[in-house]
């Protein structure tokens, strides 16, 4: 052999004893060394993630009613690294039987650089089990999967819907009324499972597995009465469509503890047919509207005036045909001449006029003080989202003119749950007590989340809202302006509203346009129910007393029959509305 074969030969020989030793090393190295992190890889490649959604907490009634709960869903899931190949087919079927969008469908089945991605969320059950089931007859089920993903559903419909309001149907967090304000509390803490899969990505039973449970969210226990709420939101649907006003509302109020037994609001939607949602529909107006309240406010300014030492129910008052203040000339709802009424008379008959005379008697800054005590100008606090504060300007800006005006209930803008908590102050005795629509959040274990208690003080004195309260009486007595809201058998302390309507676009004054109300409580002679009535803007008029007045009286009668409160065993007192 010469000896430059000799030379390859030994190249060769040294070559692959090379490769040999680098093989032999890397097997030692996959084998020995890396086992255990190749192994680690091997099965993580195996092993599908899915998360255990935590069931959101029930908003119920008084009772333990549901008013929003959650039903059994599905949530379809696919592992692109399985799905990838088969996406058309399976893409076609999802589409057919969950009326998904094909195209949206193909793309997540394709996504890249994940081995878990929603194709689908909120599916009732029989649908999920049928897709799942069609995709199985194909052939094409490797990579989907399903896992439970509850559906929020509202069993009373229309039912307090604006006030509940709703969850987003992707992520299902709250988006308005309570659902949205207690969204924190009523979402769970989310769970995880992750279990191995066949190389074809189907769920291999009894294999390994690793699960981290949900903890389900916090129901909320409203004060609402379900029963009362129905029949208000029936009565109050009526009113507004024989009337033809632009909205309503109706408000209850439990006096013994302030809570909100209903609290009816429209326009409102269907919760369970989201097609009915509209921007002014999910407008907790309640709250979030004001409006000017017209004659109600006359009842807060006597009880700032009795609490001064400046008025009874017997002061007499001169009442002009009419005055002049500021270039402005301000009369009453009804043409007269010169009167002689007594202050109870001022309420009863519903002078504004009267009024501003008595009132003429306070400063400004000192109205004002009253009126921020009675809680004007400020949140109820009641926890509704995008409370508003209503307008109340500051005393320094006040003219003679808006002095008179707002002593009557023009001049300030006021939510419907602001006027509610002042006039309730003088049923309770002159004490002030924040209206509450939530008495506990209570977890999952049984326990209960504190509750801010109500803020809660005296604005005038026992004796001075016993007086306004007499005064109250006279107007559903035989010569007030409201004897027909008088419920049979008991003893009602009222008082109607008419406004002059503001346009919301121009801020002005609309000529032949009002917002009437009725506020009322009764038994007069111990307060237990407080009911409020607004109607804005019907067709061809209408009064406080002949268009609320009927509201008020049909829920205050339900109200006490059902909570069986007895009649009252006294007549009321008859002061004079005249000299």
């Amino acid at each position: 052999m010469s000896p430059a074969v000799r030379n390859r030969a030994r190249f060769c020989f040294v070559v692959v004893a090379t490769l040999l030793v680098v093989f032999a090393g890397r097997l030692v190295q996959i084998q020995g060394v890396d086992a255990n992190a190749y192994a680690a890889k091997a099965l993580e490649e195996t092993m599908q993630p899915a998360v255990l959604h935590a069931d959101r907490g029930e908003i119920v009634d008084r009772d333990g009613q549901p008013l929003a709960t959650s039903l059994d869903a599905s949530a379809i899931i696919a592992n692109p690294r399985f799905t990838s190949e088969k996406a058309p087919e399976i893409a076609r079927v999802l589409a057919a039987e969950l009326d998904l969008d094909y195209f949206d469908a193909l793309e997540k089945l394709r996504r890249e650089g994940t081995q878990f991605v929603y194709v689908a969320r909120k599916i009732p059950a029989h649908q999920a089990n049928a897709a799942m089931a069609k995709l199985t007859e194909l052939g094409v089920v490797n990579g989907v999967t399903t896992e439970r993903d509850a559906v929020r559903t509202y069993p009373g419909g229309t039912l307090a819907a604006t006030l509940v309001g709703l969850v987003s149907g992707e992520t299902g967090e709250g988006t308005s009324g309570l659902e949205k304000q207690y969204d924190e509390e009523l979402t769970g803490v989310d769970g995880k499972a992750t279990y191995e899969t066949s190389p074809k990505g189907v769920r291999i039973p009894l294999a390994r597995q690793t699960t981290r449970e949900p903890v389900p969210g916090s129901d909320v226990v409203t004060t609402l009465d379900r029963d009362l709420q129905w029949y208000a939101d029936k009565r109050l649907a009526e009113a507004v469509r024989q009337s033809g006003s632009d909205w309503g509302i109706a408000v209850t109020v439990d006096l013994e503890s302030m809570q909100v037994l209903q609290l009816s609001q429209l326009p409102t939607f269907d919760a369970e047919d989201r097609s009915t949602v509209t921007p002014a529909s999910m407008n907790n107006r309640a709250v979030q509207n004001v409006y000017e309240p017209g004659s109600v406010q006359k009842v807060v300014t006597m009880a700032a005036l009795a609490d001064a030492g400046l008025v009874t129910p017997q002061t007499k008052v001169r009442v002009p045909r009419e005055l002049r203040l500021d270039g402005f000339t301000i009369s009453d709802w009804w043409d007269h001449g010169r009167l002689k009424l007594t202050a109870t008379g001022v309420i009863a008959k519903s002078s504004n006029l009267g009024t501003i005379a008595l009132a003429q008697q306070m400063d400004d800054a000192t109205l004002h003080d009253y009126l921020t005590k009675f809680g004007f100008g400020r949140t109820t606090g009641v926890g509704l989202p995008s409370e508003s504060r209503g307008i109340l300007a500051e005393p320094e800006r006040w003219s003679s003119a808006q002095h008179a005006t707002i002593s009557f209930g023009q001049g300030i803008s006021v939510t419907a749950l602001q006027e509610v908590a002042a006039v309730a102050a003088i049923a309770n005795g002159g004490r002030y007590t924040a209206p509450t629509l939530v008495t506990e959040v209570r977890r999952a274990d049984g326990t209960t989340v504190d509750q801010e208690p109500p803020e809660s003080r005296e604005v005038v004195s026992p004796k001075a809202a016993k007086m306004v309260t007499t005064m109250m009486e006279a107007v559903t007595g035989p010569d007030g302006s409201a004897p027909d809201t008088v419920v049979p058998g008991y003893r009602v302390a009222g008082k109607t509203g008419t406004a002059w309507r503001v346009d919301p676009d121009t801020g002005r004054y609309v000529r032949g346009q009002n917002t009437v109300s009725y506020i009322g409580f009764a038994p007069a002679e111990r307060p237990r129910f407080l009911t409020y009535v607004v109607l804005d803007n019907p067709r061809g008029g209408g009064s406080g007393s002949g268009t609320a007045g009927p509201v008020f009286k049909d829920i205050m009668q339900q109200a006490l029959q059902r909570y069986g409160i007895a009649p009252s065993g006294s007549r009321a007192p008859r002061t004079p509305v005249k000299w």
